[in-house]
């Protein structure tokens, strides 16, 4: 990852213009929140195992949607959510660099209190909205993050890294060996026997409990819903985040260390940036094709679609997140039309556009609202997460241009320091 200084330097890199660099995060966070609502339309719609398995889907599933789950996983899923983990490292250490110039102190106690209430806003949305919540998953990783907010920048990068590393590490070990041993040769003989069954009730254990969400969201009332959640799943928002700690942790770490090095605001040099973006990005990509069409090849069955998301393809994810981070960041200044004025305006807003998405998609999918839980197919997903995102795009900058914050922002912050802020601009 060349630089505009040796990674070996231990100096920080200097502080730049802010409007550039707050700027260029509210670019790449308005790209990553509508990417993340492609990728997580498929959870709104249809069981939650379909985001990852098409065997769960209630509609038709042909070619055509096998062929367009090989793209989202090559080109979306857990890329968004990446870059996403990036820029919230990249937060936490804009927040302490900020309370640095201030001569703030207490800045432990304030981040704390920060996520503290942002993991009531995750609970509140798992439990009563969507269980595909990641609002848990980033206030939990984000206070062990704040162990090492005050780390130099190349032993955050070195940290981050070998986490992530290990994190591949324990998913190929519990996610691959299903796969093998239920797919593959492996797990044909009579040594692996039980062991291929318990496995196979495992999977018949997680149909089952799709079915029970089933009756909920095709005749339930909203308050089935939320009892159904209350009861079956209170304790996944804590299983989530262990399952992602070794993914969304370093990722943070990692976006910590790259703030300070100054990729979001113009720090490094920009040729060379420009390089290891691509070829992290095209390798990255490549790589993770390649196991998409294995998985396709061998039907994406429910044991090898899982192995494809959490184990094959979580070590070449990481370039690709990366890459997408420099080269979002270099566009950024060049990027001045209305789109980019509307991403921008959806980044700054991402907090309340990530959970106003969730109250869009209740009201279209469950069946006290529009209904079309498990009515609709693939393609037609994409199409109410493109609505979506036009919405998003619609929206949040004419309220910006009324209003200083997006409306759960300001509720956030507000919470956070323990006082009212003034919402509307002045004039």
């Amino acid at each position: 990852m060349p630089t505009s200084a040796p990674l070996s330097d231990h100096t920080e890199a200097r502080p730049v213009a802010a409007s550039r660099r707050l700027s260029s995060l509210d670019f790449i966070r308005g790209v990553a929140v509508l990417g993340i609502l492609v990728a997580n339309v498929v959870g709104f719609g249809q069981p939650l195992d379909a985001y990852m398995w098409p065997g769960a889907f209630l509609t038709p599933h042909g070619e055509a949607s096998n062929w367009l789950w090989v793209a989202q996983f090559v080109l979306v899923d857990g890329k968004l959510r990446g870059l996403f983990s990036l820029l919230f490292g990249a937060g936490l250490a804009l927040m302490a660099e900020k309370a640095g110039e201030d001569g703030r102190e207490g800045l432990i106690g304030l981040q704390l209190r920060r996520l503290g209430w942002l993991l009531v806003f995750g609970l509140i949305h798992f439990f009563f909205l969507w269980r595909g919540d990641i609002l848990v998953l980033y206030a939990l990783m984000g206070m062990a993050a704040l162990l090492f907010v005050h780390w130099p920048r190349m032993n955050l990068l070195v940290l981050g890294v070998l986490l992530y590393v290990l994190g591949m590490v324990i998913n190929m070990a519990i996610m691959a060996a299903p796969f093998l041993i239920t797919e593959t040769s492996l797990g044909a003989g009579a040594a692996m026997a039980e062991t291929r069954a318990e496995l196979i009730a495992a999977e018949q254990a997680a149909i089952i409990s799709d079915q029970a969400d089933m009756a909920i969201l095709t005749t339930g009332s909203y308050a089935e819903f939320v009892a159904h959640n209350l009861a079956q799943h209170l304790s996944e928002p804590l299983a989530g985040a262990l399952l992602y700690l070794f993914e969304t942790l370093p990722l943070i770490l990692i976006g910590m260390a790259l703030y300070r090095y100054g990729l979001f605001s113009g720090g490094l040099d920009a040729v060379r940036q420009r390089w290891w973006g691509w070829v992290g990005v095209l390798l990255g990509s490549l790589v993770t094709l390649a196991v998409g069409l294995w998985i396709k090849a061998t039907g994406l069955t429910y044991w090898g679609t899982l192995a494809g998301f959490m184990a094959f393809s979580h070590l070449p994810r990481l370039p690709v997140i990366m890459g997408l981070a420099a080269l979002l960041a270099l566009a950024s200044p060049r990027c001045n039309g209305w789109l980019a004025q509307r991403l921008r305006a959806t980044g700054q807003m991402a907090f309340s556009n990530y959970l106003g998405t969730s109250v869009v998609m209740v009201l279209v999918f469950h069946p006290w609202a529009g209904g079309l839980w498990g009515k609709l197919t693939r393609p037609e997903l994409y199409l109410v997460a493109l609505s979506g995102c036009v919405l998003m795009l619609a929206w949040s900058q004419p309220w910006l241009a009324r209003f200083r914050f997006g409306p759960l922002e300001w509720l956030w912050r507000c919470l956070t320091y323990g006082r009212r802020f003034p919402l509307r601009r002045q004039g």
